[in-house]
């Protein structure tokens, strides 16, 4: 076999870097630093043995540094009422706010019940202990006001989630206001994706993978 040239290495390394398996375009990137807190992958990356006789580097070629990358699936409904995203460590469920509340309002509707508590039998599944609640709001209004939104959304969710979860499991709950925008606030469709609720848990090994509840 003729050894790859400098240029058809770097050309494999940009597309091994580059190969993921998405279900629809995901929203964040691994080490995107708008992400929310406790939300990036933390793996360390694996160790590669430059040395090893399988390796065919041209000469004076060196390998990169080795990289972990979070492979994710994503799944919206047809309305993008809710999309459940799924990566190597973690599964988030995002709620529009409007399938949860009435306008600037904190208080659930009846039909809010049945998400979320599909949303809980998933966790139940995954057997997870630590449960992240964060409400997010659009840029409309002041910063101040949207924080007291966000968090008191995101109260109201965890409230019935910690109803059918029992106290067997930890929450972190938190409002970021119009922080941390997933589409764009200069239109309306954009707006009403950031207007959100989202739960998020870590992936055990005893999960069910990409299966919804």
């Amino acid at each position: 076999m003729a050894a790859l040239t400098p240029r058809a290495i770097a050309t494999v390394a940009v597309l091994a870097t580059l190969t993921v398996t998405l279900a629809s375009p995901a929203v964040y990137a691994a080490d995107d630093p708008s992400e929310p807190p406790g939300t990036v992958t933390t793996s360390p990356p694996p160790e590669v043995d430059a040395n090893s006789p399988g390796l065919k580097l041209a000469q004076g070629a060196t390998l990169a540094p080795a990289k972990v990358l979070d492979i994710k699936s994503v799944v919206e409904d047809l309305g993008g009422e809710e999309r459940r995203e799924d990566t190597n460590e973690n599964v988030t469920f995002a709620l529009q706010a409007e399938v949860l509340f009435a306008k600037d309002s904190a208080k659930l509707n009846p039909q809010a019940r049945s998400r979320i508590q599909a949303i809980a039998e998933e966790i139940k599944k995954q057997s997870a202990g630590t449960i992240r609640v964060f409400g997010f709001t659009d840029n409309l209004g002041s910063y101040a006001h949207g924080l007291t939104l966000s968090k008191n959304r995101a109260e109201a969710v965890h409230d019935l989630l910690a109803a059918d979860l029992g106290g067997n499991v930890t929450f972190e709950v938190r409002g970021y206001s119009e922080d941390y925008p997933i589409a764009d606030n200069s239109t309306e469709e954009g707006r009403k994706k950031n207007r959100r609720v989202e739960v998020s848990f870590p992936r055990t090994a005893s999960g069910t993978g990409n299966e919804q509840s």
